[in-house]
């Protein structure tokens, strides 16, 4: 008897984990399926796990291919099993090509080919729809958005577009979903629409996605004019769409313990934010060589922006850029000085300049401070007059974050309102107003 195990989370069961039992029963004679806890979900990151342990097993066992169900509780658990039930072979989706391969000293390891295109067939009883995702742009974002999205229960990456058909093809066949060149083909087939393509393309892809009725996570900057994220918010709102900016720092959960702790009083009233975010970019690359859209500040500004208007609120009365500018034009530093009635507010950005990346926010009785990379919120400390009273908070980030506000989108298109503080309307308008403003004074024409 050839012996067979697989495990998953096996959430809103759908025709890909049909599927994918289906395929590891014909391995051989007996099947073990491991599902997955909700504290080892929690553990290895996974979000928005809908059904119960209770549910997820009865699913299982409907679908008929599996002689037995275990539970999965730990990380090291599959190794143990293997010993246990005397495994011939382990198998799991492609998705995880290459993660379990230490498991072939004790058994064969298949990775089986992902289901693509999944459907909500087998959920439309239960009211629920697993939401199709496509992505517009094949860059290096893009590459870290499908493992991210594959932690989030509820969503299923599909289809790239790209006009250019190599980059869009070999995308596609790297990940396992359909490559289009033509958009109005790729719109008509997805839920929900992720871009991740050039800055100055953003603001035409999502006025089409939302044309089509798709809802629409857009990386930052969203647009470069204040007058095109309100027409796009507006439109979005008219027709019942959900609109996100991809700030991912506004989404994960240290982030969002620092700005409640901020605003709690534990260091009195605010009254200065210093945000740094420096790195040194490849002189090559796109964003040191696109005279107009590139530069330090379009590409890092959306992230110093934004602990800023969440601490001190939208309505400065003045700001001034400083820039110092490579060979070409762009700048590879830029401090941005904001004055707000009773505040102010330091941004400084770099790609050819390093410096000390630190959120610095001071109050009348104390400051935070977290040093880089904040932007990734693990870590931040409270100190006060005396030097012995320092309060240290620490939260998990997950991967590259990017799960966050996936998860986040899908909670707000199930109909729920509890995370549109984190990164509101009014701050992305007022972060492409900062960025038409910048584009202004380097006079920079788009």
């Amino acid at each position: 008897m050839v012996k067979v195990i697989t495990y998953g989370t096996f959430d809103l069961f759908h025709e890909g984990h049909y599927r994918l039992l289906q395929r590891a029963k014909a391995l051989g004679d007996y099947l073990i399926v491991g599902v997955t806890t909700e504290a080892y979900d929690r553990a290895r990151g996974k979000l928005n796990v809908v059904d119960s342990l209770v549910t997820r097993i009865e699913n299982v066992k409907k679908a008929g291919f599996a002689d037995e169900v275990i539970i999965e509780e730990s990380p090291g658990q599959k190794f143990s099993d293997i010993k246990k039930y005397h495994i011939d072979i382990f198998t799991v989706g492609s998705d995880w090509t290459g993660q379990f391969d230490y498991l072939s000293d004790y058994c064969q390891v298949v990775y089986l080919d992902r289901t693509k295109n999944i459907s909500s067939t087998m959920l439309r009883e239960r009211n629920y729809h697993i939401q199709r995702i496509g992505i517009i742009g094949t860059g290096r974002i893009a590459e870290r958005f499908i493992p991210e999205a594959k932690l989030v229960s509820g969503v299923n990456v599909q289809g790239v577009y790209n006009p250019h058909k190599e980059s869009a093809e070999k995308f596609a066949e790297r990940w396992g979903v359909d490559a289009y060149t033509e958009l109005e083909a790729f719109l008509g087939t997805v839920d929900i629409v992720y871009i991740a393509s050039p800055h100055e393309t953003h603001y035409r892809y999502v006025k089409a996605a939302l044309e089509h009725g798709k809802h629409v996570l857009c990386e930052k900057p969203m647009t470069l004019k204040r007058q095109q994220a309100e027409e796009l918010f507006d439109y979005a709102k008219a027709h019942g769409l959900i609109l996100y900016e991809g700030i991912k720092t506004a989404y994960c959960p240290g982030f969002n313990k620092l700005l409640g702790i901020a605003c709690s009083g534990a260091i009195g009233n605010i009254r200065n934010v210093e945000a740094c975010f420096t790195k040194l970019e490849n002189p090559n690359h796109r964003e040191l060589t696109d005279r107009i859209y590139g530069g330090s500040f379009m590409e890092l500004g959306s992230y110093v922006l934004l602990p800023v208007f969440k601490l001190l609120g939208t309505e400065f009365e003045k700001v001034s850029f400083d820039s110092i500018c490579g060979k070409n034009g762009l700048d590879l530093f830029t401090r941005a000085a904001f004055k707000y009635a009773n505040s102010m507010a330091t941004v400084t950005c770099g790609l050819g300049v390093k410096s000390e990346g630190r959120l610095l926010i001071s109050g009348t009785t104390g400051y935070i401070v977290a040093e880089a990379p904040w932007w990734k919120t693990a870590y931040f400390e409270v100190h006060h007059e005396d030097p012995r009273e320092v309060e240290k908070y620490s939260e998990r980030f997950l991967g590259d974050g990017l799960r966050y506000e996936i998860s986040d989108l899908l909670t707000s298109i199930n109909g729920s309102d509890k995370n549109e503080f984190k990164l509101t309307i009014e701050e992305s308008e007022a972060m492409a107003d900062v960025m038409e403003r910048f584009l202004i004074k380097e006079q920079r024409q788009v």
